[in-house]
């Protein structure tokens, strides 16, 4: 399988690339992605659990023992949970939002999707959520999977990450641009 060597040339991209192989080799690839994912919604809704991975302070077995019973509890496959004991046994828990992302890029990659993340000041409607796609589909040749974020400060418009391209159609950014070029 042949990954970006960008995603693979970080440290949660090499963590996310051996998880990836490993899945692969076991036809549980479609299974570890759905874990991975609900580890970073996790992740997401939680303080505690983010302030919990990012804390020095938090022993290897602390680690192992809170990781293990968040596994548990979102029912995540064998893999995952063993890949878990790892991160917490070479203390990368902080690590996991960012292998999370390298490991659905690989995997979409794979499949032949590009990833996007769109960011919008208001919810998007499944109406809206399908032209977007498929307007990104007919630009860049494969299927997008898109990702829908809410954040009230772009005030409207929207902001499109593809990759490493963004487009930044936000009306922040062009209030930010107009009182620049009023300044002089």
């Amino acid at each position: 399988m042949e990954n970006s060597g960008g995603i693979t040339a970080s440290l949660q991209g090499r963590y996310a690339s051996a998880l990836f192989d490993l899945a692969s080799e076991q036809g549980k690839t479609s299974a570890v992605e759905g874990d991975l994912a609900k580890l970073g919604e996790a992740v997401a809704v939680s303080p505690d659990l983010a302030a919990l991975i990012r804390n020095p302070r938090v022993t290897r077995d602390a680690a192992a023992a809170a990781m293990g019973n968040l596994a548990k509890a979102l029912k995540l496959s064998p893999l995952t949970q063993n890949f878990l004991g790892v991160l917490a046994g070479n203390r990368r828990l902080a690590a996991l939002p960012d292998v999370v992302r390298a490991f659905a890029a690989i995997a979409a990659a794979q499949r032949g999707e590009v990833s996007a993340e769109v960011t919008s000041a208001h919810p998007l409607s499944d109406a809206q959520i399908k032209a977007l796609s498929a307007k990104l589909k007919e630009r860049e040749g494969k299927d997008v999977k898109l990702t829908a974020t809410v954040d009230p400060a772009i005030l409207g418009g929207l902001v499109v990450r593809v990759g490493s391209r963004q487009i930044d159609s936000s009306i922040r950014t062009r209030l930010n641009t107009l009182a620049n070029a009023m300044k002089g």
